[in-house]
């Protein structure tokens, strides 16, 4: 087990809304970079977490903003291609000089790209084609940007994460996969998790870095992966976890009008239980209900693993 660390931060959209008030139409927080009030905010959340990297020693996985801004999602907020293949480029831009001020932390600037639709529900389903021809606007804009590398985040289907993937390879930048799942850890289209990795692989002759979880809590889908049959090879490709802090249900959180920030220190032991079952976990971080208390607990349980585990 390596004692690597690699942190992210937490739920960028939830704690805009419900911790600074913050109005984000569409759930998208890219157009915050086009204000210098929007900047602001987004500086003092993301500082956070660059101090818990320099805290842990960890290295840093800097995420762009830029869940929603693509095609689909930037015209109903106004935004046309060239607007967002600029909003794209800034994001990356932003990254970089928030990074500038901590030179002590090792720092990868992640371009992240979301789902045409919903992230909890299958819409606007494409093939792989479909999907590569779709999303390369915005790889190519975050590329050109200069991320470090593309993280296709809370994918819902197998086909989707493929195209991002091929995009990535085309635009000459790596690219890591991050699935979501149901309560019952399937994809939201009812494919099993390894399925979908093995199917990203096969399709992609492996081209992805590695794969998380994210936009789900631990028990939704500890069983799958501690379910000894299903160690086939997929498990050593999940790199990475952003857990939500809520148990609720996708379908229950689309519809919760108050935040439910869980247990940070029951999220961390979760974590770290789950690490027995993941060889090459290294990427922690969270979504959805968690911020920097969720991230400094699972940092600190980690540590303390790898601290107390003999050499």
């Amino acid at each position: 087990m390596t004692n690597d660390l690699v942190l992210t931060d937490g739920g960028l959209e939830t704690v805009l809304v419900f911790h600074e008030g913050l109005d984000l139409p569409e759930f998208a927080a890219f157009p915050l970079l086009d204000t210098p009030e929007g900047r602001a905010h987004l500086a003092r959340y993301f500082e956070r977490f660059l101090a818990l990297a320099r805290e842990h020693g960890a290295r840093l996985h800097l995420d762009t903003p830029t869940w929603r801004a693509n095609a689909d999602w930037g015209a109903r907020l106004g935004y046309d291609r060239d607007a967002l293949a600029r909003v794209n480029r800034d994001a990356v831009a932003f990254a970089r000089e928030l990074a500038v001020t901590a030179p002590d932390v090792d720092v990868r600037v992640e371009g992240v790209v979301g789902p045409r639709g919903d992230g909890y529900v299958v819409e606007e389903r494409m093939d792989a084609d479909a999907a590569a021809a779709y999303h390369a606007a915005q790889v190519d804009a975050l590329a050109a940007g200069g991320a470090d590398l593309v993280a296709a985040i809370t994918m819902t289907y197998a086909d989707e994460a493929i195209g991002i993937v091929r995009a990535a390879v085309a635009a000459g930048v790596p690219a890591i996969v991050s699935f979501t799942v149901e309560t019952d850890g399937r994809l939201p289209d009812g494919t099993a998790l390894g399925d979908a990795i093995a199917a990203v692989d096969a399709a992609t002759g492996g081209a992805a870095e590695g794969f998380l979880i994210n936009c789900a809590h631990p028990t939704h889908f500890a069983d799958v992966l501690g379910d000894a049959g299903a160690r086939a090879g997929w498990q050593a490709r999940i790199v990475g976890l952003r857990a939500n802090a809520s148990t609720r249900s996708h379908a229950e959180l689309d519809v919760a009008e108050e935040l439910d920030e869980g247990d940070p220190s029951d999220l961390a032991a979760r974590y770290v239980t789950l690490a027995d079952h993941l060889p090459h976990l290294t990427i922690l971080g969270g979504c959805c209900g968690t911020d920097q208390r969720h991230v400094a607990a699972i940092a600190t349980a980690w540590r303390a693993r790898h601290t107390a585990a003999p050499a």
